[in-house]
């Protein structure tokens, strides 16, 4: 499992974004001209290159007509490349991109102000004792959200109504890795097998 974490967010620029666009393959390029804002638009680009650098790290170098497919949750994968597993997030302040061998799930968030009722929606009573007791109640639900959205992201399932329980039943051989960036106010958690398989991963039939 190989994951990096960007957080240069002074580079979200238009020349930027209009130099990443001559990087990325035809479907990522118009993915990302249908955001309407700058920001949506250097996310977009910035992750998929970041993907293909970590893969490069690995020996996988990707062709210029690379395609995702997604799930019926909006996960996606590589066309033809079943067996490589990646994860991308980014919110205001950084951009995360995790690559496996195995499901993998990865969530980065700027630290959140909760309201009440969402406090209350997501967390079961333990998790909502340890944010109300917490000295920085942001930080310390972002933490846990970050865990729960890494996690769901790894079962490929999407946020449901299992919410309130998902940390308290994750499957056996699951890692959760957790990165504060207390200056940058970020969260990041990387869900992952413990387990790992070497790089690179079993090449799919052609």
């Amino acid at each position: 499992m190989v994951y990096s974490i960007f957080d240069n967010m002074e580079r979200c620029t238009p020349d930027e974004v209009q130099r990443l666009l001559l990087l990325v393959p035809t479907q990522r390029r118009e993915q990302a001209l249908r955001f309407k804002h700058i920001a949506g638009q250097f996310a977009c680009l910035q992750s998929f290159v970041m993907l293909a650098e970590l893969l490069a790290q690995q020996g996988i170098v990707l062709p210029p007509t690379t395609e995702f497919i997604y799930n019926e949750h909006g996960k996606p994968c590589l066309k033809g490349h079943p067996d490589l597993h990646f994860n991308l997030s980014h919110c205001k302040n950084a951009i995360a991109v995790v690559v496996d061998c195995q499901p993998v799930g990865i969530d980065v968030e700027r630290f959140v102000s909760p309201s009440d009722s969402l406090l209350r929606y997501t967390l079961n009573d333990k998790e909502l004792e340890e944010v109300q007791q917490s000295a920085n109640p942001d930080q310390a639900f972002t933490h846990l959200w970050t865990r729960k959205e890494a996690l769901s992201k790894l079962q490929g399932t999407g946020l449901n109504n299992n919410l309130k329980q998902l940390l308290t039943d994750i499957p056996a051989g699951i890692q959760l890795d957790t990165t504060v960036n207390t200056e940058k106010h970020y969260i990041c958690t990387v869900a992952h097998y413990a387990a790992s398989v070497s790089f690179p991963c079993q090449e799919a039939e052609r």
